[in-house]
């Protein structure tokens, strides 16, 4: 009997099928992610995948709403939507849900979001998030202890070579309050000074009816990029009184930063003003190096929860794990698969004996699987090493004495003789290959 060919089965452009392959590598990004949150406080919270359009929009700019999937509910007759970001939901289940909780509350989450993108070569539709929000805390500390986890993280996933670039909306906005320009040149040069094209806002800003002051703190934003004297040359540039308060908020997080050891990898970029709408304060997005797009990004919302009935200080920043996976792909000597313990390969015609085996070796915390199909060594071996585990156990056969088992090592096919009785005691894993 040949088997039939396989149905043409498409997925829509933007998602993906995520093999075990990458399953594993994004799980083990999670569990590095979790860990640290958990370490740090924080607690587990988990958001629904359709909200009421309305109550969603409450809390989206107008980019996001733009880019939200909708659609009819027969049940209720409204319009449901999928989220395209998951702080929003935290600031509505906080302030709907929480308020008999005491402040201030560290909640973190993972999951997927789906947005509407331009239909570009590689462009995901999904997104994997996985972060955090301190809500209740307006301190530079609070600002501090997220860029110093996303730090902890990265490192723990073993970067060495990433930035994460500090910004503040306030800075930016403290310009802009002070000078009246027509709406399409103010987006114009908001693009421009986000891709930091100089000479684009010269032009911009030519015939622009402003004060030369004004001018000169536009003028500058492109070129507002570095270590920490960048604050001193703002400071040297900026008349207004909002952006002067957002460069001292900006260097109060860096004292508090240097006390976590971190500054090394910060940067300073005050043309940064691509901040979500919600976004009130410090603001930052973490690089590594090689990859274009940013693997994390957050920053201080002082303003969202209120717009559900529940005023309060709060920051926060999420990963994008998909972005953190195609880092480390780009890294061989980073392992960022998750590896399997044990394959138990029998060779006697009882079955009894290699069950209760791979019983005991999940009971000893190994992840243990039976290689059920009869096969010969080699290709048990050959199976062992495609699914990613590491060690193949032998019972039976010329390998080993009836009271031993035999433990072989893929990647080198070394092996060696393990008495049984060792299975039963404490100090197993003293006896078998690393």
């Amino acid at each position: 009997m040949t088997n039939p060919a396989p149905i043409e089965a498409p997925l829509p452009k933007g998602v993906t099928d995520f093999l075990p392959e990458k399953a594993d590598k994004i799980g083990y990004i999670e569990g590095k992610i979790r860990k640290v949150f958990e370490l740090w406080g924080f607690r587990r919270i988990i958001t629904p995948l359709l909200e009421f359009d309305d109550v969603m929009a409450v809390g989206l700019g107008e980019d996001l709403r733009g880019k939200t999937f909708r659609f009819d509910d027969r049940q209720s007759g409204k319009l449901l939507a999928i989220p395209s970001d998951i702080t929003p939901q935290v600031a509505r289940i906080v302030a709907t849900r929480m308020r008999g909780y005491p402040l201030p509350f560290r909640l973190c989450y993972s999951g997927r979001v789906l947005r509407h993108a331009e239909l570009q070569a590689g462009r995901s539709r999904e997104i994997f998030q996985a972060g955090v929000e301190l809500i209740g805390l307006e301190s530079p500390e609070a600002d501090a202890e997220m860029v110093a986890m996303a730090v902890e993280v990265l490192r723990g996933l073993g970067f060495d070579d990433f930035k994460l670039d500090l910004g503040h909306v306030g800075f930016y906005r403290g310009i802009m309050s002070s000078v009246a320009l027509d709406a399409p040149i103010r987006a114009a040069l908001q693009e421009a000074i986000s891709k930091k094209d100089a000479s684009a806002v010269k032009t911009l800003l030519e015939n622009a009816a402003i004060s030369d002051a004004s001018k000169e703190e536009l003028a500058a934003l492109p070129r507002l990029f570095g270590g920490r004297e960048v604050l001193a040359d703002a400071r040297r540039i900026v008349v207004n009184e909002g952006s002067r308060q957002a460069l001292d908020n900006i260097a109060q997080v860096l004292d508090i930063l240097d006390i976590h050891g971190v500054a090394e990898h910060l940067t300073i970029d005050l043309g940064e003003i691509r901040g979500l709408n919600y976004h009130s304060g410090l603001t930052f997005e973490g690089f590594v190096a090689g990859t274009g797009e940013a693997v994390c990004s957050g920053g201080r919302y002082d303003s969202l929860t209120a717009r559900y009935g529940f005023p309060s200080p709060a920051t926060g920043f999420a990963f994008n794990i998909l972005t953190l996976l195609s880092a480390l792909e780009k890294k061989p000597d980073v392992e960022a698969c998750k590896t399997r313990d044990f394959l138990i390969f029998n060779l006697k015609d009882d079955r009894r004996e290699a069950l209760e085996i791979a019983q005991r070796l999940r009971t000893l915390g190994y992840t243990t699987a039976r290689d059920i199909i009869r096969r010969d060594f080699e290709d048990s071996l050959d199976y062992a090493k495609r699914m990613n585990i590491l060690r193949m156990m032998v019972i039976g056969g010329e390998h080993c004495a009836e009271d031993e088992v035999y433990i072989v090592r893929v990647a080198d096919k070394r092996g060696i003789a393990v008495k049984k009785e060792l299975l039963m005691g404490t100090g197993f894993s003293h006896h078998i290959l690393p």
